[in-house]
């Protein structure tokens, strides 16, 4: 029995009034049955009997995500780096400076940028990319976060109420993230993000630390990590390989180093997709034969059978980039973090 008809209200009027309203709308059959099971959810509630500060919550949240979905609907089809950082720093800092540049050659490699909307590294980050080619995602809070400059004035400024709503864009519409120095809220940003991706609960996308100056701020957090997190087994050592620090000598080296290790992620590798039990890599070119050998060989510990390459979308795969060949992956789902490595075992092939 489809979900939609499990999924009903206790009042059999109440349900087929829900019904004849997706007929009236004119719901396409692709969508119809979560447009049920949504209206149906709504009154569920009701069902429930949760009081108003839930109805409330969830009229706020539900508004939000709907908006925010409408907002980054016409720009689906071009990549976005989020950008972290604090929103203390000041303009003269080296983190800006760095932040600036890296906003500008993000834009200038074909990408939009995505930030918090406040100051600090946000605000020079969104500089750099400019209003027409970035997003802020703002908060509400009862000091120190007012939309910057850059993009108070452009319709794609998002104000929220909720973290959480603005953390699943920041997160879900990322094909990267870049991390500068900041505080809790950075902190609290970078863990999430790695978590993410440790726990297969987000698409594998690169992941940054820009060290802007001198004085080490991620080569500190690193090395806590390390001597305490993986020396102590609270974690692996290859869930190290979902971050890259960059910290060369010259400030403009780092910027252009974090750049290249995020559009060197996309050298070879796409996207992904789960269809049905397979990890299906979309992949810019072929494999060879000899490459997909030495992939069965060297993550055989991840893999529950022999890999598959095929010309375009795998069996059940929706029909996107149909023009870009499959890698299909009988993935274990057991480390995320060995997958990482073997997307830049692929990225390495020569071609």
């Amino acid at each position: 029995m489809p979900e939609s008809h499990r999924y009903q209200l206790q009042n059999d009027d109440a349900n087929r009034l829900i019904r004849e309203l997706v007929d009236v709308a004119a719901v396409p059959a692709q969508t119809r049955g979560l447009v049920q099971q949504l209206l149906t959810s709504v009154l569920k509630l009701h069902e429930d009997g949760a009081p108003v500060g839930d109805l409330k919550i969830t009229n706020a949240a539900l508004k939000e995500l709907r908006y925010g979905f409408k907002v980054f609907a016409p720009y689906r089809g071009v990549r976005k780096v989020t950008v972290f950082g604090s929103a203390r720093t000041s303009p003269a800092d080296p983190a800006s400076e760095a932040a600036r540049q890296f906003g500008r050659r993000m834009v200038e490699a074909g990408w939009m940028v995505v930030t918090g909307a406040g100051a600090g590294i946000m605000g020079a980050a969104q500089e750099g990319a400019g209003g027409e080619r970035s997003f802020g995602l703002n908060i509400r809070l009862p000091f120190e976060q007012e939309a910057n400059p850059w993009i108070a004035s452009d319709p794609k400024l998002i104000t929220f109420k909720y973290f959480f709503t603005r953390k699943l864009f920041l997160v879900k519409e990322a094909h990267a993230f870049a991390l500068f120095p900041g505080g809790f809220g950075t902190m609290d940003e970078t863990f999430e993000a790695v978590t993410l991706l440790q726990t297969g609960k987000s698409q594998i996308v690169p992941i940054v630390l820009v060290e802007p100056g001198p004085r080490p701020f991620w080569r500190t957090w690193d090395a806590w990590l390390r001597s305490t997190q993986v020396e102590r087994g609270f974690i692996a050592p290859e869930d190290l390989g979902f971050y890259r620090i960059v910290d060369s000598v010259e400030e403009a080296d780092s910027v252009e180093e974090a750049v290249a290790d995020i559009e060197g992620f996309y050298r070879v590798f796409h996207s992904s997709r789960i269809v049905a039990d397979n990890l299906v890599f979309r992949l810019e070119r072929p494999l060879t034969e000899r490459d997909l050998a030495e992939i069965q060989h060297r993550f055989d510990d991840i893999l529950k059978g022999p890999l598959d390459q095929v010309a375009g979308p795998a069996p059940q795969e929706l029909p996107e980039f149909v023009d870009l060949p499959r890698l299909v992956i009988p993935f274990t789902r057991s480390s995320y973090s060995r997958l990482r490595q073997l997307i830049d075992f692929i990225n390495a092939r020569p071609g």
